[in-house]
């Protein structure tokens, strides 16, 4: 294990998933850019993209599951853990669904969105937001994986 306490240079959870969030929240911003200027031309480009943040999230979440896992989490930082470790797996099966939903919708009328599916993308928008912002508790309140916050635990400071 390295300074890190990971047996690669550096986590690599946050950077796969920033591509999911990206991904989903340009997917969103084109189905409702797409459906008040009638360019449908973008419902494509959300499709894309939901189907590649579908996928990612999934690995994703294993290199999140294996971090965590390495992480050496003391009692202060369990509680969030686990409740970003939660929301992520609930985030992977509402985005396969959403995303599920979403074919059958291209499938039927490729030109056309209802208001119910843009009601939902933002409502995931939200979520993704919460998620992201006990992901950013992790590093930046937490410390998970820093080199301080590492030598701690193993000195039995934490």
């Amino acid at each position: 294990m390295n300074d890190h306490n990971l047996p690669y240079p550096d986590t690599m959870h946050p950077i796969v998933v920033h591509f999911v969030i990206a991904m989903v929240l340009f997917a969103v911003l084109c189905d409702v850019i797409g459906y008040f200027t009638r360019n449908t031309r973008l419902y494509e480009v959300s499709w894309w993209n939901l189907f590649f943040a579908t996928i990612s999230i999934f690995i994703a979440i294993i290199f999140g599951q294996a971090e965590a896992g390495l992480a050496l989490p003391y009692n202060a930082v369990e509680q969030t853990l686990n409740l970003h470790t939660l929301i992520g797996w609930s985030l992977a099966g509402i985005l396969a669904a959403i995303t599920g939903w979403r074919y059958v919708i291209r499938l039927k009328n490729p030109q056309k969105l209802p208001i119910s599916y843009l009601a939902l993308g933002l409502s995931l928008c939200l979520l993704v937001g919460f998620q992201v912002y006990l992901g950013d508790e992790l590093v930046w309140v937490y410390g998970l994986h820093t080199v301080p916050v590492v030598e701690a635990i193993k000195e039995g400071i934490l």
